[in-house]
């Protein structure tokens, strides 16, 4: 739609994560294929602190820095920031798109200055896009008014059909990887619940030396020397971090994804588990975690704070519709579902 040297939109990509730099790439695609001309800002990663409070600040200057030197070169009809963060410091107002707002995530002296300063940008953004309705409904005030904001989730697909054209999903007694667990942030993410519940569950089954937890998300280094992991554990495998095809692969073949997250600001990495065929066993975290109440309806022997009988019932006694059933509840996050929205709903207001 724009001219050689403008832009219809720029989103301002935080990326401080993988899921993050995956949801701006799925949006920029999805407005791509609605006709739009987007880029990308890229934001540069700071050096690493001590606190949450500096660690944003850091964050929210290289996310303004990647916009000025975007938008001091091209002409651009929208910005969108990705995130509340990459919002802080804006050099000129935009959208806000966003997994949970600072005064869910963080809570007291963790977000003492952004949470303010967030409340001020939402009310001055031109539309809010947050990616479920939980998040939404931890946001302000201004936020919730329905003329102000517009859910959009982040697209996940199966990667089963993109490998195997015409191939079902392996059944969980084809797979022969027991379960899988993702553990960046692996305090957040619970790994230490996660691989209580799993020894407790090799205790009880002392004779069975199959079953094998996969670690991803985190080096056995790092592990090891928090004092989750001993080296050579038998059971456990840490694999690392992967290419994300490497790691879909290793969905396809997990009969079980388990988490116990402290605090869910969305759970992309437990839809995408859902979308290649996983059970999804994790513990009934806070937040606007979108995948709890679809893990719930779907089984919810595998939605509890005991883990392990979580596992038991997922391993010893699973539910022969979970998968296709899965493949139903996901329908509002795939790929079509999200593009009619920025089609139909984004677009004509990015452009007004």
């Amino acid at each position: 739609m724009a001219g050689a040297n403008a832009l219809d939109v720029l989103i301002v990509s935080l990326g401080s994560t993988s899921g993050l730099r995956m949801a701006d790439e799925e949006l920029a695609q999805s407005l791509r294929r609605a006709g739009a001309s987007v880029a990308i800002a890229a934001s540069h990663p700071p050096r690493p602190v001590r606190t949450l409070a500096l660690l944003d600040l850091s964050w929210a200057r290289a996310a303004r820095a990647a916009a000025e030197a975007e938008l001091a070169r091209r002409t651009v009809a929208a910005v969108i920031y990705s995130s509340t963060t990459a919002a802080l410091f804006w050099p000129r107002p935009g959208m806000i798109r966003f997994d949970a707002p600072s005064r869910g995530n963080r809570p007291g002296r963790h977000g003492l200055w952004q949470r303010p300063l967030e409340r001020r940008r939402m009310g001055q953004a031109s539309l809010l896009l947050p990616w479920s309705v939980g998040g939404l409904a931890e946001a302000p005030a201004v936020a919730r008014r329905p003329d102000r904001a517009l859910v959009l989730p982040v697209s996940v697909q199966s990667t089963a059909e993109a490998e195997s054209p015409g191939d079902e999903r392996a059944s969980p007694a084809e797979r022969d990887v027991a379960a899988i667990t993702y553990a960046a942030h692996p305090s957040k993410k619970g790994l230490d619940r996660v691989l209580s519940a799993w020894r407790s569950r090799r205790a009880d089954r002392p004779g069975d030396t199959a079953e094998e937890l996969v670690v991803a998300g985190a080096p056995a280094e790092q592990l090891e020397a928090a004092g989750l992991l001993v080296a050579g554990e038998p059971g456990i495998r840490v694999v690392g971090m992967l290419a994300a095809g490497d790691y879909r692969a290793l969905l396809r073949r997990a009969r079980v994804f388990v988490c116990a997250p402290r605090r869910e600001d969305y759970g992309i990495a437990q839809l995408e588990a859902l979308a290649d065929g996983c059970q999804l066993v994790t513990t009934p975290a806070p937040g606007p975690y979108a995948a709890l109440p679809i893990a719930r309806e779907l089984d919810a022997r595998l939605v509890d704070d005991d883990l392990q009988g979580a596992l038991r019932a997922a391993l010893d006694d699973p539910l022969p519709s979970y998968t296709a059933r899965a493949q139903r509840a996901l329908a509002p996050f795939s790929r079509e579902a999200v593009d009619r929205l920025v089609a139909e709903r984004l677009l004509p207001r990015l452009l007004a």
